[in-house]
């Protein structure tokens, strides 16, 4: 093993650590790697059903519509309010989602450069911003079930909530992988040659982003 390879650190534990270098990629990055590489296929194969149950859709009255239109005014994200009076939050939450995929690497970046004060900051908002999120999509539910819309309205309502539902999941599991590496962070054990396991949550949650941005475009804009 060269030096190019692989660097050995002590943390601030005193435990001794691998560091990869420029030549190499680190177990958890890689793993994440792999493992976004499964969840793509997975919401491939949901927006795949997706696609083909919207183009067999045929509205009550007879007409190819989706989606039906007793549900178009509420999912218009453009729209500030409902019919009841509820805010529409979709898209505000898709901005603050937007937003927590930029302080997340901002606090990469920052602990690159060793930089933990930066690294913290921006990693605790980035968490903020992904309760936030949860939060609103929680309140956006309740708005669409008090509205008629769940999972029994038509195969739309199915398909809506599978999707954003799916996508929400994997939201909580990205907070909670951002609240243990702010955890560890604020008890010292990143730096700027042991950080694998914030690279590879930060892939995680661009890749989450990425996943509800095509969802946003393809539910409230296509």
């Amino acid at each position: 093993m060269t030096v190019d390879t692989a660097l050995t650190a002590t943390d601030t534990h005193g435990t001794r650590t691998t560091v990869h270098g420029s030549g190499g990629i680190g177990n958890p990055v890689l793993g994440m790697l792999l493992f976004i590489t499964s969840e793509v296929m997975f919401f491939a194969g949901l927006f795949a059903a997706y696609f083909s149950i919207r183009a067999a859709f045929v509205d009550t009255d007879g007409v190819h519509r989706w989606p039906p239109q007793q549900f178009a005014d509420i999912l218009n994200p453009f729209q500030l309010q409902t019919e009841s009076g509820a805010l529409n939050v979709i898209l505000p939450a898709t901005i603050l989602l937007v937003i927590s995929s930029f302080t997340c690497q901002y606090a990469v970046w920052a602990i690159r450069k060793d930089n933990r004060t930066s690294f913290l900051r921006n990693m605790a908002v980035t968490v903020v911003l992904g309760i936030t999120f949860l939060l609103l999509q929680m309140y956006d539910y309740t708005v669409l079930f008090h509205e008629g819309l769940s999972m029994g309205s038509t195969t739309f309502g199915t398909t809506y909530f599978t999707l954003t539902g799916f996508h929400g999941a994997h939201v909580f599991g990205g907070v909670l992988m951002l609240s243990v590496v702010l955890y560890r962070g604020m008890a010292g054990q990143f730096s700027a040659k042991h950080h694998d396991m914030v690279e590879a949550t930060s892939l995680y949650w661009h890749f989450v982003d990425v996943v509800w941005i095509l969802l946003f475009s393809i539910l409230y804009l296509l």
